[in-house]
């Protein structure tokens, strides 16, 4: 291999030269040679004496050939390289085709010409081997889908690449594992959920009609299954059945244990479709264009905790979460999040590390939000 790139840059470094000192003769226009403005003021003082009749016929082709001659001669000698010194041209064309060579030493004396490539693939066994706390969602994809290619029947295994590509911000990508998920196991229905979350969450936040066919085959398994009834009552509002889907929405809220954190969010967002006859932000409508209030603050928050009831398997959501409770002093929320989130990703150490640090972090004095044991 190292020969290969010697013999690379050897002939780099002649094209280079070869072609450099073409354009370097050709870039000098020939007028500029004082040389050759003496011969042709020669040859002009030539034809200026033969009309004038002061040379005979025969004098005259001798004289011009003659001049002829030494024009031709200054020519060759002005296109050819000079002797004395190195010209700003040579220094060019010197430099311009030891370059390749220096650049090639230098790698020989600096570098590794001798280490062998790294693959892919043997970058991602160091990644397996290593901790994978400490790994980020693209080298865990990495991990799950080079384990895919040999454990094609492994439908908890697509389910797990579907959360690593949904926490890479890939919902499209999870969606597609979960799509082989279901169809290794369609008798779970966790799987149907899960893949309807992730279309939710790919159509920000629509119920499509891929979404609601998930979801209506996650039904089919379990009757009573929260997220499959959410999502589909919240398509009955969209599609202007509003009465059918709030009657949907309070019989997920009646069926949420008293502690979970979905309860006040889900309760805020019956109380605005409701309100508002369709489905509206999270986020108040009339608050003044740059003012943010403390309404608006909430509204932000349950809006966060709203798309992660959709779509759990969002780590760094919940760690968003978490903080924004912390801050706004909603000591139950922080700790009903925390709990969630924890139970979720209890085989995660980062993730829980990054969990508990939100939730240590101090409440703003400044802000007035109404706690959750307000409702």
């Amino acid at each position: 291999m190292i020969g290969f790139w010697i013999a690379a840059a050897g002939l780099s470094a002649a094209v280079a030269a070869l072609v450099l000192r073409g354009a370097a003769r050709g870039l000098t226009p020939a007028g500029d040679d004082p040389a050759l403005a003496v011969h042709r003021r020669q040859l002009s003082e030539i034809d200026d004496l033969a009309e004038r009749g002061l040379l005979a016929e025969g004098e005259l082709k001798a004289a011009r050939a003659e001049a002829g001659r030494r024009l031709l001669a200054a020519a060759d000698q002005s296109a050819a390289w000079p002797r004395e010194g190195l010209g700003p041209r040579r220094v060019t064309v010197i430099a311009a085709a030891a370059a390749p060579l220096l650049a090639l030493g230098l790698y020989v004396v600096v570098g590794a010409p001798g280490a062998p490539d790294q693959p892919f693939a043997r970058r991602v066994a160091e990644w397996k081997a290593g901790d994978a706390s400490l790994l980020d969602p693209p080298r865990i994809v990495a991990i799950l889908e080079q384990a895919a290619r040999t454990e094609t029947d492994n439908p908890e295994l697509y389910r797990n690449l579907a959360i690593a590509r949904m926490a890479g911000g890939d919902a499209i990508g999870a969606a597609e594992a979960l799509r082989k998920a279901v169809r290794l196991a369609p008798q779970r229905a966790e799987l149907w959920t899960a893949l309807g979350e992730a279309f939710v969450t790919s159509e920000e936040g629509q119920v499509g009609a891929d979404a609601r066919t998930a979801f209506t085959e996650a039904l089919k398994r379990d009757p009573e299954n929260l997220s499959a009834r959410y999502h589909l009552a919240k398509g009955e509002i969209a599609d202007g059945r509003l009465e059918a889907g709030l009657a949907g929405w309070r019989a997920v809220l009646a069926d949420l244990p008293a502690d979970d954190p979905r309860r006040p969010v889900l309760a805020a967002e019956i109380d605005r479709t409701a309100q508002a006859g369709r489905l509206v932000d999270a986020v108040p409508q009339q608050a003044a264009a740059g003012e943010v209030t403390p309404d608006m603050i909430q509204g932000m928050v349950e809006g966060l905790a709203q798309r992660l009831a959709a779509a759990p398997d969002d780590p760094e959501g919940w760690v968003r979460l978490v903080r924004a409770y912390a801050v706004l002093g909603d000591a139950a929320r922080r700790d009903a999040a925390l709990k969630a989130a924890s139970e979720r990703f209890a085989d995660q150490p980062r993730v829980l590390a990054a969990l508990r640090q939100a939730a240590d972090t101090p409440p703003a004095q400044t802000l007035n939000v109404p706690k959750s044991n307000a409702r």
